[in-house]
């Protein structure tokens, strides 16, 4: 069934491309006096953006999602049109071939000749045999001009290939620098947690046995127990470093660890159906961990929702919390999230109106 459905969108959507390059050639004829005013530009890019959309194509890649260059709105309307008329053309030849095949069959099929023609076994294998190649050649046609719809669409509407190039190099510098400066700071982070919480409960242990060899056993119980809350603590530090568990036990177990860590009740969804690559699962836990650390300590939240699902190439991570909201997304955790996860050529995304609730979504790419 999803081939025919999806078959059946792309006739629709061949079909639509002529009405709207008519519809676009009647706007250029009549605008063409008026080309430079801005009401008439922005009405050229809504066009642009809605064939963009009927393409599939997302119109914030393209350059209508940025100040595309001047006119460029006009030159792909205007080059569209053959295409579009080249379109209904293989629709009227689609057309006729059923309307032909119909009155064959309905003629035949009753006894009478079509056009002279008596039905004879040669003849019918021949009908037959034709238009198959016919119904063939002419799909071959539609896919054909939604190909080269698409194409048109994204070399023209498209960024410039070189400035392509530009500007993913400087996403990469920018990724790259952004990467350092969240090891950096998880660095100083693992620093501090070492420096005020372990080191000063081992000290603390220390002096403790000290005094306790000094002629007081009674002190040998709580160094017994300040030796547990280190040793959990140092624990936490080097789940906080990299998450054994999860190269052994997968994501979805890790995250089952997250939640029962966790002092507020976190649901956790993991629906994947197969194991992404190390750096995409390690990126998820840490996206989780933060979000989870996050609603517990500064939203005041009483229940989490973790959603881990895959999504095309991607695995989309969804983080929902019932807090009191107003998290920033250039705060130092969600910042350094946000350059783990660019990292990998991601996307992360911070929704947290005051007042609640939050959400935070990563989309990592596994391809």
């Amino acid at each position: 069934m999803r081939p025919v459905a999806e078959g059946l969108r792309l006739l629709g959507a061949v079909v639509l491309g002529t009405l709207t390059a008519l519809l676009g050639l009647v706007f250029l004829l009549l605008t063409l006096p008026f080309a430079g005013h801005p009401a008439v530009r922005g009405a050229a890019r809504r066009l642009a953006v809605l064939e963009a959309r009927r393409l599939r194509l997302d119109p914030a890649a393209l350059e209508l999602g940025a100040d595309p260059p001047e006119g460029q709105e006009w030159r792909y309307l205007a080059a569209r049109v053959p295409v579009g008329v080249l379109g209904g053309l293989v629709i009227l030849l689609l057309v006729c071939g059923a309307w032909m095949a119909v009155a064959l069959a309905w003629s035949w099929g009753r006894g009478l000749p079509f056009d002279g023609m008596t039905p004879s076994a040669p003849l019918l294998a021949y009908a037959l045999l034709a238009g198959l190649v016919l119904l063939f050649l002419d799909l071959s046609g539609l896919v054909g001009v939604y190909a080269l719809e698409r194409r048109l669409a994204a070399r023209m509407l498209g960024p410039d290939p070189t400035e392509a190039l530009r500007r993913r190099i400087a996403e990469l510098a920018e990724s790259r620098a952004g990467v350092l400066a969240a090891v950096d700071s998880e660095r100083r982070r693992i620093e501090r947690d070492l420096h005020d919480g372990v080191q000063q409960r081992l000290v603390a242990l220390s002096m403790l046995v000290g005094r306790a060899r000094r002629g007081r056993p009674e002190l040998l119980e709580q160094a017994h127990e300040e030796a547990q809350q280190a040793l959990a603590e140092l624990r936490e530090v080097a789940w906080r470093v990299y998450p054994s568990g999860l190269d052994s036990l997968g994501l979805a177990n890790a995250l089952a660890g997250v939640a029962e860590r966790s002092g507020v009740p976190v649901k956790v969804v993991c629906e994947l159906s197969a194991r992404p690559p190390t750096a995409v699962e390690t990126a998820s836990y840490f996206v989780v961990s933060e979000a989870v650390t996050n609603a517990a300590k500064h939203a005041r939240a009483t229940a989490i929702t973790v959603e881990v699902r895959e999504r095309d190439t991607m695995v989309v991570v969804r983080v929902r919390d019932d807090g009191v909201g107003g998290a920033s997304a250039a705060g130092g955790g969600l910042s350094g999230l946000a350059r783990r996860v660019a990292a990998l050529d991601g996307r992360l995304g911070v929704d947290s109106p005051p007042g609640g609730p939050t959400t935070i979504t990563a989309e990592l790419p596994c391809g």
